[in-house]
């Protein structure tokens, strides 16, 4: 124990500004990469590989197992090679963030036009559902949907109320599949989402519903439905659905959980847990009391 501590401290000792500066940045990208597979199947398959290399390499350091021993030492390069191929996905992400720096960068100014494409959406689900036009819009929030995106058509238009109804017409060519959303634009249209398997309450709830729910459960994204036989207006978030919403109800719910996210993304998800999903749980409260 003493000759450990001695160790530490005659390492500590040695450290100067540069090697701190050189941890400091070997942390940031670190828990960036964290942040990064932060509700994906990535942060599962880590996990994984991390306990198989930990069990292997203490029962080969107790069992004095030379050939196991060997194994893990010569499959730590082999991990290193398959990492591009098993986390292309977020890699791809990653690339994607870094291409937005500029946007990152800018997003505290833009408070006011992220509030007028909340109001945007809003008052489109709300013509939208007078109208009885299925709609599945998707609301891109700390995980990218960048898998989802290129499904789709590319828009990268401004949101507005015309261009939403323009998308949702009926007998237009993207009706169909989900509009999402990045900040205050339209990135893509008919774009194909992954249905949850999930039992909903609702046995008349169709594909739409069950992909806006899906997409919710394996990213922190929003989804906002309008069925096309009702008309009514439902929210997805966290793997959970409420429904019979309106234009007011909208306009106070999409801020409270939308804003905080899109123009503070760089803060660790447990600080919006408590906030964002807190007042959607009330809403609901709200919502279901109304039904």
């Amino acid at each position: 124990m003493t000759s450990l501590v001695e160790t530490v401290l005659s390492t500590l000792s040695r450290l100067d500004s540069r090697a701190v500066v050189d941890i400091l940045i070997v942390a940031a990208i670190l828990y960036w990469i964290l942040r990064l597979i932060q509700g994906t199947t990535a942060i599962a398959l880590i996990r994984g590989m991390i306990m198989l290399i930990l069990v292997a390499a203490l029962m080969g350091n107790v069992l004095d197992l030379v050939v196991l021993n060997w194994v893990v030492r010569n499959s730590i390069p082999a991990l290193l090679v398959s990492i591009p191929i098993l986390f292309q996905p977020e890699l791809r992400r990653a690339l994607e963030r870094l291409g937005r720096t500029s946007r990152i960068l800018s997003r505290g100014g833009a408070s006011n036009e992220l509030a007028l494409a909340m109001e945007q959406i809003a008052v489109a689900c709300r013509r939208l559902s007078d109208r009885r036009w299925g709609a599945l819009i998707v609301l891109e929030r700390g995980t990218g949907l960048g898998e989802y995106v290129d499904t789709g058509v590319e828009i990268e238009g401004r949101v507005s109320v015309d261009l939403l109804m323009a998308i949702f017409f009926p007998n237009a060519p993207l009706h169909d599949g989900a509009a999402i959303l990045r900040g205050d634009r339209i990135v893509a249209a008919a774009c194909l989402l992954p249905l949850t398997e999930s039992i909903l309450s609702d046995k008349h709830l169709g594909t739409r519903h069950r992909a806006g729910v899906g997409i919710t459960e394996r990213t922190d994204a929003i989804s906002i439905i309008v069925s096309e036989e009702t008309g009514i207006i439902s929210l997805a978030n966290n793997g959970r659905i409420v429904r019979n919403l309106d234009e007011g109800k909208l306009k106070k719910i999409l801020p409270a959980l939308y804003r905080p996210q899109a123009a503070s993304s760089w803060l660790p998800s447990w600080f919006f847990r408590d906030r964002g999903l807190g007042r959607i749980s009330r809403r609901e409260e709200a919502a279901k009391s109304d039904q």
